[in-house]
C-alpha cells in the first residue's frame, strides 16, 4: 500500500504533522531517522524503496538532540529514493542546503536574493582574520551548520571574537566551519518568516526578536519540557532568557504581500525545496535581507488559531494531493 513516508528525526515536530494526517485518514509511516531507530539492522542501498511519497523533515539541528548522524544518513536515503523514481519532497538538493549555511548564501545570491555579507572560515586565526576583513563591527558568529538559533551570538570586537573562539565552553561547529557576518540593524527588532507549503506562498508570520536568536516557531519550542534528558526532546536549545508571550513573538501578517515572494517562489522551484520557511529581515532603510532558509519548517498553534490558519492541515492536504497524483502514475505506469 503507497504512503506517505514522513522522513524525520524529531517526534516532538512531526507529531503535529501526524495528527493532522490522522484526521484526513491518510495512510502514512514515520521514518525516524535515528541510527538505532530507522537502520538499527542495516540500511540496504540495494532493496526497492516502498511505493509511495516521501516528505524530508530532516534538521540541521538535528545535532542538538543526539542524533548527530541523522543528517548523513538521510544524505544517503534521498539519492537512493531518487534512484527508484520516488516522489521526493524536499529532496537531496533542498537537504544539501539545509546543513549549509554557506551553501544556502550561495544559493540566494545566484538566484538575485540579497543577503548579509557572509565569510566563512575554518579554524581561529582564520575566523579572526574574516572578521577584520569584514570590516565592520558589530558582527554576527555563527555555525554554518546549527539551527534553532544554536551557537549564534553578536560580537562588539574582533578582540571580543578572540576571546569568544578561546572560549573552552564554546563548541567548535560541526564542519569546523564559523560564519563572520555582516549586522543588519533593523528599524523594529523583528523578522518576517514566509511559509511555503506545496512551492506556494501560505502565509507570513513576524517574530519578535527581541529576546534572542532562537525564532523557532514550534509550539515545543517555547517552553523546555521538565525532563530534557531523553535524546528526543523539543526544546530548542538557543538560549536561557526569558521569551515574550507567544502570542507576542509570533504574529502573523494579513494579507502580506512583496515583490520577494515570486523570487522565493523561484528559488525554491530551482533547489528542490517544496515546503519552507524562508526568513528576512528589513534594514532601517527597508531592504531585505534573506538569511535563513528552513527546509524543516514549524508552524506556531496560538498564531495560527488567532489567524484562523493551520499550516499542517495545509501540509497534509498537500501530502494527500501528491499521494494521489503518485499512485495514478503508478497505476497508469
Amino acid at each position: 500500500m503507497s504512503k506517505i513516508h514522513v522522513i524525520h528525526e524529531n517526534d516532538a515536530w512531526t507529531d503535529p504533522l501526524i495528527a493532522a494526517l490522522e484526521a484526513r485518514n491518510l495512510p502514512y509511516a514515520s521514518w525516524h531517522m535515528a541510527e538505532e531507530r530507522f537502520a538499527g539492522d542495516g540500511f540496504d542501498p540495494a532493496q526497492e524503496p516502498p511505493e509511495g511519497v516521501f516528505y524530508s523533515r530532516m534538521s540541521a539541528s538535528a545535532h542538538t538532540r543526539g542524533h548527530r548522524f541523522a543528517p548523513e544518513l538521510t544524505a544517503s536515503v534521498l539519492p537512493w529514493l531518487e534512484a527508484h523514481g520516488r516522489r521526493v519532497i524536499n529532496n537531496s538538493r533542498a537537504l544539501g542546503l539545509e546543513i549549509s549555511k554557506l551553501a544556502q548564501y550561495g544559493a540566494l545570491e545566484a538566484a538575485g536574493i540579497r543577503t548579509p555579507r557572509t565569510l566563512g572560515a575554518v579554524g581561529r586565526e582564520a575566523t579572526l582574520q574574516a572578521a577584520r576583513r569584514l570590516g565592520e563591527t558589530p558582527f554576527i558568529l555563527k555555525p554554518n551548520r546549527g539551527g534553532t538559533g544554536a551557537g549564534v551570538q553578536l560580537v562588539s570586537s574582533v578582540d571580543e571574537l578572540a576571546a569568544v573562539l578561546d572560549d573552552p565552553a564554546i563548541e567548535t561547529p560541526l564542519d569546523g566551519t564559523w560564519l563572520v557576518q555582516q549586522y543588519i540593524r533593523a528599524a523594529e527588532p523583528a523578522i518576517t518568516r514566509c511559509e511555503f507549503i506545496g512551492g506556494q506562498f501560505f502565509y507570513a508570520v513576524r517574530v519578535d526578536t527581541s529576546k534572542g536568536f532562537d525564532l523557532c516557531p514550534a509550539d515545543v519550542c517555547e517552553i523546555p519540557p521538565e525532563d530534557t534528558s531523553s535524546q528526543d526532546f523539543g526544546f530548542c536549545p538557543a538560549g536561557e532568557e526569558e521569551s515574550p508571550s507567544p502570542q507576542e513573538k509570533f504574529q502573523i501578517i494579513e494579507g502580506f504581500h512583496d515583490p520577494i515572494l515570486a523570487r522565493y517562489a523561484d528559488f525554491i522551484a530551482a533547489n528542490g525545496i517544496e515546503v519552507s520557511g524562508i526568513e528576512f529581515i528589513r534594514n532601517e532603510a527597508g531592504e531585505i535581507y534573506t538569511y535563513d532558509v528552513n527546509t524543516n519548517t514549524n508552524y506556531n498553534a496560538r498564531a495560527e488559531e488567532k489567524a484562523g490558519l493551520s499550516g499542517m492541515d495545509e501540509l497534509a492536504r498537500f501530502l494527500g494531493r501528491e499521494l494521489e497524483q503518485s499512485e495514478s502514475r503508478r497505476k497508469a505506469a
